[in-house]
C-alpha cells in the first residue's frame, strides 16, 4: 500500500490506497518499512512522501476508530521521518487533511500544488489531530492561525498556506518530480531548523490572551460541543509546555474525546451523510441511474423561498430564469438576490469572481414563454395544491418535453402534482429549508410515476448546489415534516395544556438544538403552520375555525389560527410566540422531562414508522435530515441515533404510557416497527426498509 522507487539518490514513498489514501493500519505499516529501507539504502540522499492517484493521504482511517488499536501508530511512524539525516520532502497535491498534514509536518520541507487544500477536519468528528497536530502546526503559523484552523476544521488553500508558512513552495506539473527535483535541491543541507519539535511558538506570550479569546468564541460558535473546547486546550499547550509534555496533554485530551459519546455520534453522522448519496427506489439506483445534463433552470415565485434557491443555482454557475407575476414582487426578488450574495461576498464566503458570475446567469421574467428551453424548472410558490396544480399544467404545455418539472413543496403529495402533467415521470419534489441558501438539507421526493433518471439528475444538482441530498417517498409532510409533525404538535399542546412557551424551548435547546419550537416558529413565520393546516383540512372537506379540537378523529391544536388572526406572525411582524424588539429583530425576551418526552419520543414514534412504509430507506436518511433541514446537533448523531442510545424498550414503553393518556393523537399509536425491533434486540445497523417482514 505504498510503492517504493529510487529515482537516482531520491526515494520516492507513495501511498497508494485508494480513493482518498487513508493512513490505515496496511498503510501504517507500508509507510515504516519504506522509511526504514529509504534510510539504510546508502545511496539515497533524500526522501519524498507523496500520494498515488488524485491526492495526497487525507487523513486516518475513521473506520478503524472503533476497533482495537494496532501498532505502529502514525506518531510513531511519522517521528522517524523527523529523525533522520536525510531531508524528507511532503510533495502535496489533491488535499492533505488530518493525519496526512500531521505527516507532512513531520517531513522536513513542505511543497505544494497551487490547487492542494491543507486543513484539521478532525473536529468535525469530535476529535482533535491526535498525531502531533495541535503541537506542530503553532509552531509554523502561531497559535491564532493554529486556533482558527483546528477549531474550524476548514480546510486552505496551497496560496494561504504558503502564506502562513505551511508550506515552503508551490509547484506546477507532476507530482513526483516537482518533489524530485525539489528534494536535489535541499541535499546535504543542516536539518536541525527543518525540525519542528526544536522549533518556539512565535507568539507564545499571548498564549492566555489567545486562548481565552478563541475559548469564548468556540463556546459560542459551537454551543454544547466539547471537540472545540480542547482543542483550543491542546493548542494552548503547544506554547506553554515543552514540546513532549505537549504531546502528552493532547493524547490525553484525544483520549477522553475518542471515549466521549459526542465522537460516536459525530463519526456516525459523518458516515450517514455518505450512505445518503447511495440512494435507492423502485426500478433503478445511484449505481444504475445517469443524470441528466442540466445548464439551464427557473425558478418560480420570487419570495423567500424562490430567491433563496435561486441564489443556490446561481452560485453554482446555472443559468437561472426567475418568474413572478407582479412587477414590484420580481424587482423586490431580484434586490434580495443581489443583497444576499453581496453579503457572502463581505463574509468571504463567495469569491467576488463567482458573484460577477451569477449576476450575467440571473434573468429576471413575468413571462413563461421565457422558459421553453430550460433544463430544469423549481416551483416555489405557497402551499396551495390548486395553484401549483395550474402552474404545472402550464409549464407541461410550455416546456420541452426533457425538462424536469419540479416542486418546493414542503407537505403536499408529488403524485397529485405530477398528474396535472402528462409527463409525471419527469415530476418530482426538491424541497429546501429555510433559508435556502444557508441549510444544507435538500429533500428530494419521488413519486410513484418519477424515474429513477430524474431522481438521479436531482440528487446530482443537489450535490452541485453544495447541498446534503436525501431521497424519500412522496407522502404527506415526505419525511423530514413528517417526522416533525407530532414534536410540534406536541407542543402546542403542552401551551394548552399550561407550559409556556419558554419552558418547551428550554428544554430542547438544553438537549442541544440551537433553538427551541417556538422561537424556530417565529423565525420561520406562523403563517406557514396555518395555511398548511389549512390546506390540509380543505383537502379533507373540512373548515376549521378557532374552536376546533378534532379533524377526521385526530386531535388537532389551532394555536396557530389565532396568532395568524392576530397578526403574531413572528420575527416579520415583531411579535409572535414572542415579542421582538421591532418587525425583523432577533432578541426574544419572553415538568421538564415530559416535554423532553413528548416532543422527542413523538417524532421518533413517526421515525419508525417512515421506515416501516418505506418512506426513507434508513435510520441514516431520516437523522441526516434532521442535522441538515432541522440543526440537530451533530454530537448526539440523530433522533434515531438518540433513540438507539436511550434503548428502544424504554423508547416503546414510554410511548404507549402517552398512547393511554393522549389516545386521539395518532401519532402515538406504537410503532409496529419499533416493538419488534426493541423485542429482538436488533442492532441499529439492521434498522432499514423491509426490516419488518424479516423479523
Amino acid at each position: 500500500m505504498v510503492d517504493y522507487s529510487v529515482h537516482g539518490q531520491v526515494a520516492v514513498l507513495e501511498v497508494n490506497n485508494p480513493p482518498v489514501n487513508a493512513f490505515s493500519h496496511n498503510v501504517r505499516v507500508g509507510l515504516d518499512r519504506s522509511i526504514d529501507k529509504a534510510i539504510k539504502d546508502t545511496n539515497v540522499k533524500a526522501i519524498v512522501i507523496c500520494g498515488k492517484g488524485r491526492t495526497f493521504p487525507a487523513g486516518a482511517d475513521i473506520r478503524e476508530f472503533d476497533q482495537p488499536h494496532k501498532e505502529p501508530s502514525l506518531t510513531l511512524v511519522f517521528e522517524k521521518l523527523e529523525k533522520t539525516t536525510k531531508p524528507v520532502v511532503a510533495a502535496i497535491h489533491g488535499t492533505c487533511l488530518g493525519g496526512g498534514l500531521e505527516c507532512a509536518l513531520f517531513c522536513h520541507y513542505r511543497i505544494a500544488q497551487k490547487t492542494a487544500r491543507v486543513g484539521f477536519p478532525e473536529v468535525q468528528i469530535g476529535i482533535l489531530p491526535g498525531a502531533a497536530g495541535t503541537q506542530r502546526l503553532p509552531r509554523l503559523t502561531g497559535l491564532h492561525v493554529a486556533m482558527d484552523m483546528i477549531t474550524s476544521g476548514r480546510h486552505i488553500f496551497a496560496p494561504e498556506a504558503l502564506k502562513y508558512g505551511i508550506i515552503d513552495e508551490m509547484f506546477t506539473g507532476d507530482v513526483i518530480n516537482a518533489g524530485i527535483k525539489f528534494a536535489k535541491s535541499v541535499m546535504n543541507k543542516p536539518l536541525e531548523d527543518r525540525c519542528l519539535m526544536n522549533k518556539t511558538v512565535k507568539d507564545a506570550d499571548q498564549a492566555d490572551q489567545i486562548a481565552d479569546e478563541f475559548m469564548s468564541l468556540v463556546k459560542r460558535k459551537y454551543k454544547g460541543f466539547e471537540a472545540p473546547i480542547d482543542c483550543v486546550k491542546a493548542v494552548k499547550a503547544s506554547a506553554t509546555l515543552p514540546y513532549r509534555e505537549g504531546l502528552k496533554m493532547e493524547s490525553r485530551l484525544m483520549q477522553k474525546l475518542l471515549l466521549s459519546g459526542q465522537s460516536a455520534a459525530q463519526r456516525y453522522a459523518f458516515f450517514s451523510e455518505r450512505a445518503v448519496s447511495r440512494w435507492k427506489m423502485p426500478g433503478g439506483n445511484f449505481q444504475t441511474a445517469k443524470p441528466l445534463p442540466i445548464k439551464s433552470t427557473a425558478v418560480i415565485g420570487a419570495g423567500t423561498m424562490g430567491t433563496g434557491i435561486a441564489v443556490c443555482l446561481l452560485n453554482a454557475g446555472y443559468q437561472v430564469y426567475l418568474l413572478e407575476q407582479n412587477q414590484k414582487f420580481l424587482e423586490n426578488g431580484v434586490k434580495t438576490i443581489r443583497g444576499i450574495i453581496e453579503g457572502s461576498v463581505r463574509l468571504g464566503k463567495t469569491p467576488m469572481a463567482v458573484a460577477q458570475k451569477a449576476a450575467t446567469l440571473l434573468k429576471p421574467t413575468m413571462k413563461y414563454e421565457d422558459l421553453a428551453d430550460v433544463d430544469l424548472v423549481i416551483e416555489a410558490v405557497y402551499e396551495n395544491l390548486s395553484l401549483k396544480r395550474e402552474i404545472f399544467s402550464k409549464l407541461d404545455k410550455l416546456c420541452k418535453p426533457t425538462t424536469l418539472l419540479c416542486s418546493n413543496t414542503s407537505s403536499l403529495d408529488i403524485d397529485r402534482i405530477g398528474t396535472a402533467t402528462k409527463r409525471g415521470d419527469k415530476v418530482a419534489g426538491m424541497h429546501f429549508f429555510a433559508p435556502a441558501y444557508y441549510m444544507r438539507l435538500l429533500e428530494n421526493i419521488y413519486s410513484t410515476q418519477t424515474s429513477p433518471t430524474t431522481a438521479a439528475t436531482i440528487m446530482d444538482v443537489g450535490r452541485k448546489i453544495g447541498k446534503v441530498s436525501v431521497l424519500v417517498k412522496s407522502c404527506q409532510g415526505f419525511l423530514a415534516n413528517r417526522m416533525r409533525g407530532p414534536f410540534a404538535v406536541e407542543a402546542y399542546f403542552l401551551l394548552e395544556e399550561g407550559s409556556t412557551p419558554q419552558e418547551v424551548d428550554s428544554v430542547m435547546e438544553n438537549l442541544g438544538m440551537p433553538m427551541g419550537p417556538f422561537k424556530t416558529g417565529d423565525l420561520s413565520g406562523l403563517d406557514i403552520g396555518y395555511k398548511i393546516q389549512t390546506e390540509l383540512a380543505k383537502s379533507k372537506g373540512v373548515e376549521l375555525s378557532v374552536d376546533s379540537k378534532f379533524l377526521m378523529g385526530e386531535r388537532i391544536s389551532t394555536l396557530t389560527r389565532t396568532m395568524y388572526d392576530n397578526g403574531r406572525l413572528g420575527r416579520k411582524t415583531g411579535k409572535g410566540w414572542y415579542r421582538y424588539e421591532k418587525p425583523g429583530g432577533k432578541l426574544a425576551t419572553p415538568d421538564e422531562e415530559e416535554i423532553l418526552e413528548r416532543l422527542m419520543y413523538s417524532c421518533i414514534n413517526e421515525g419508525f414508522k417512515i421506515l416501516e412504509e418505506g418512506v426513507a430507506a434508513t435510520p441514516e436518511d431520516i437523522d441526516i435530515s434532521w442535522i441538515y433541514g432541522f440543526s440537530w446537533p451533530k454530537y448526539l448523531g440523530g433522533p434515531m441515533y438518540y433513540a438507539n442510545r436511550i434503548g428502544l424498550d424504554k423508547i416503546y414503553q414510554r410511548i404507549c404510557y402517552y398512547h393511554e393518556n393522549f389516545p386521539y393523537s395518532s401519532h402515538w399509536i406504537p410503532s409496529r416497527l419499533l416493538l419488534k425491533l426493541s423485542e429482538n434486540k436488533v442492532p441499529m445497523s439492521q434498522w432499514c426498509s423491509g426490516t419488518d417482514s424479516k423479523l
